[in-house]
């Protein structure tokens, strides 16, 4: 038989698809939803609920063992012959497709009074909820109840009929099952026949505090969630659906240009985490970021991260302020290329599209001045040796101009280096080398290395004597991660790229065997994350210094993220500090990154949508992927994606998105991938990285490009001439 046929019942044409063979259909499950007994509130509309419930399950039953009957009557025979002669169909396998409605017909009216049972069950959470997101909250109760259900048979039968596909319904629970149920009333072969039933088919929620209807229908769920997206990350301003997000610290303050560049490349929203660099700082980079916008006249909002709770390495004393040029050389010594350096006054940064060696600023107005291209500046490094740089280019750029210089021989600069220009007629300019940076230390772990984690915050690498001690050394001031961990405890550091074993513990110190690092030796420094995936480790939920950052945040920034929430008491203190401060209008964005986080996500973004205020949710990978295992992290991904697209909540996608290409210039294939993946979020993050422009610039390419659909389009073939 074709599996393609179409039949004419009652005037209209519908397509049959070859069905499952009856056999294999599942029996019709009765839903039941049992309300709490010690609920008075609501005690009064659940013998209603059970009443319908009842009503509904024996009418179903009596419905299939009398329609059934009836497909031998005279009227439905005749009507089935009629339909047989036109087209040749035989009567049994017309009658098997008109019982087979039915099922799923009683089967949806089930899920959905079960759906309907649960919002009421639900009522106490649904009534503390702030208007601005009454719907939505409602419409994740829809799903969650959905989902409780073992109703994965129901879905492909639905689809292989044709009807409406309840995997992409999470939006629109509700109004998506009562359309499916009207399609289905709709394939009966007396059109004009309107079966009753006890519920009505709602698509629309009346509020309590009044009069006022809110639509539940799929276009206006669909609607209010590009709105929660609009109201927290602004308006997109060109054809893409996806905002995209940078993180920066102190060097877009080293170099002025850089958010420019960002936000010409196509970012909207900045990034700070507060867990890196001070106030000045991030004042300085909320005041380029925002000069830029306005220059450009393109929009940019400012996300600022809180720490949080979250375990880190404790610093390491940074070395001497020095820094090398060497030029590229064979594996005999000979020089292959000359080693590229940047000069210019302070603040003047290299263009993007540069590749250099290393970046000098120098300090000398009659210097510059004075300045050309095929200069020699001569100099004595820091090892007492006579060494030159010969200009090679002058580029302009925003604040004032740059040279790009070359260098034959390795040299050793530090702040206070003098650079001579002599001139033919004996005249001579000098400039003095500043703000060189300190070299930052690291320890160097390898696989069967012992690392040993103390409480004492003055330990520094350079105090560290491997022979007296044993093992390198490193710190960490927080005293739960000494009370928490034993041995046999597995311990992650840095985001899960150099993992160990703890072997023993006392008050002052771990001792950490590792056990997986890179073939060459994983590089551990400073403000590295330290994870216990294991471990019951208690967290606060706002830390001193958060409490202080949200101060600097409330008046600076447009969101605030919250760092390693892990229950629904994390978020009431969250919201009680931010209605203190009377911040209505500040974005709240959840970071889930630990595994009570996604457990508890549900109850979480109910307790959110109390407040007013925008809210989304950034799926933080690095850590998320730490505590719950890389072999769970595409599953748990999809489901925070889902359970924020069932409560209209926007999804920032985040860590490690084109993370070669920021880091290395070259994207990998798998990038491109994670990309198009993270497109069904509403905002993309990118991290920092040498080519972070060209990133950025990438990235706006492709979701430019997926959402018009035409430059592929162009490159197919026609079929046909």
């Amino acid at each position: 038989m074709d599996p393609f046929q179409i039949i004419a019942v009652s005037g209209h044409y519908h397509i049959r698809i070859q069905g499952i063979s009856k056999e294999h259909q599942r029996e019709y499950i009765k839903v039941f939803a049992k309300l709490p007994e010690n609920d008075d509130s609501e005690s009064n509309s659940r013998k209603t609920y059970e009443d319908m419930l009842d009503a509904v399950t024996q009418k179903s039953e009596s419905d299939l063992r009398s329609e059934k009957s009836s497909l031998g009557s005279t009227e439905s025979s005749s009507h089935a012959e009629e339909v047989s002669n036109c087209l040749s169909f035989p009567r049994q396998e017309l009658s098997q497709y008109l019982f087979d409605s039915d099922v799923y017909l009683h089967k949806l009216r089930a899920v959905n009074l079960h759906v309907l049972a649960s919002e009421q069950w639900n009522a106490s959470h649904l009534k503390t909820c702030h208007r601005t997101y009454l719907a939505s909250a409602t419409n994740l109760i829809h799903y969650l109840a959905l989902h409780c259900l073992d109703v994965d048979q129901l879905k492909e039968d639905l689809c292989s009929v044709g009807l409406l596909n309840l995997k992409y319904a999470n939006t629109n629970v509700l109004a998506s099952i009562t359309a499916s149920i009207q399609l289905l009333e709709n394939l009966k072969p007396d059109s004009s026949y309107k079966r009753t039933w006890p519920m009505d088919m709602r698509n629309y929620l009346t509020l309590q505090e009044g009069e006022k209807v809110v639509d539940l229908g799929i276009s206006a769920m669909r609607k209010r969630a590009s709105m929660h997206a609009a109201a927290l990350f602004g308006h997109l301003q060109e054809k893409k659906n996806a905002h995209i997000m940078v993180t920066v610290g102190r060097e877009a303050i080293a170099n002025e240009m850089l958010l420019g560049d960002l936000l010409k490349a196509g970012a909207n929203i900045i990034r700070i985490n507060c867990a890196h660099d001070d106030p000045s700082v991030w004042s300085e980079i909320i005041r380029l970021a925002k000069h830029s916008s306005q220059m450009l006249e393109k929009p940019c909002r400012i996300l600022m991260d809180l720490a949080g709770p979250k375990l880190r390495t404790g610093p390491l004393k940074t070395g001497p302020d020095v820094m090398k040029i060497s030029p590229k050389r064979t594996a005999q010594g000979d020089v292959i290329s000359p080693a590229q350096v940047w000069l210019s006054r302070t603040g003047c940064s290299p263009p993007p599209h540069l590749s250099l060696d290393a970046t000098l600023f120098v300090d000398g107005d009659r210097f510059f001045k004075e300045l050309d291209v095929g200069d020699v500046l001569k100099f004595i490094d820091v090892r007492g040796k006579q060494r030159s740089l010969t200009i090679s280019k002058k580029f302009s750029v925003f604040s004032g101009c740059g040279y790009v210089a070359e260098s034959l021989k390795t040299a050793y600069l530090e702040s206070g280096t003098k650079l001579c220009i002599q001139k033919k007629r004996g005249k001579v300019s000098i400039g003095e080398v500043v703000n060189v940076p300190a070299i930052q230390h690291f320890i160097r772990l390898r696989v069967g290395d012992l690392l040993t984690i103390t409480r004492d915050p003055r330990l520094y690498l350079e105090e560290i004597d491997a022979t007296a001690y044993g093992a390198p050394r490193i710190t960490c001031d927080s005293g739960r991660l000494f009370d928490s961990v034993k041995p046999g405890d597995p311990i992650a550091f840095d985001d899960g790229k150099i993992w160990g074993v703890v072997k023993g513990t006392s008050i002052n110190e771990i001792v950490v065997s590792i056990t997986q690092a890179s073939p060459k030796g994983s590089k551990l420094g400073a403000e590295k994350s330290i994870n216990i995936p294991k471990s019951d480790m208690h967290f606060e939920g706002l830390t001193s210094k958060d409490l202080v950052d949200l101060d600097f945040i409330a008046t600076n920034a447009d969101m605030v993220g919250i760092s390693f929430l892990r229950n629904v008491c994390d978020m009431v203190i969250v919201l009680q500090e931010v209605e203190k401060q009377n911040l209505q209008g500040l974005g709240i964005v959840m970071k889930i990154e630990t595994r009570d986080a996604f457990e508890n996500l549900p109850l979480l973004l109910l307790q959110a949508m109390q407040s007013p205020n925008p809210l989304g949710v950034m799926i933080a990978r690095g850590d998320l992927a730490v505590e719950c295992g890389w072999d769970q992290m595409a599953s748990i991904q999809e489901q925070i994606l889902s359970i924020c697209s069932a409560a209209h909540v926007p999804v920032i996608w985040a860590t490690q998105v084109l993370e070669s290409l920021a880091k290395s210039g070259i994207p990998a294939r798998s990038e491109i991938t994670d990309v198009a993946s993270g497109m069904r979020a509403s905002c993309i993050m990118l991290n920092k990285g040498k080519y972070i422009v060209e990133a950025v610039a990438m990235l706006n390419s492709i979701l430019h490009n997926c959402t018009a659909k035409k430059n592929v389009k162009t490159l197919l073939k026609p079929l046909f001439p």
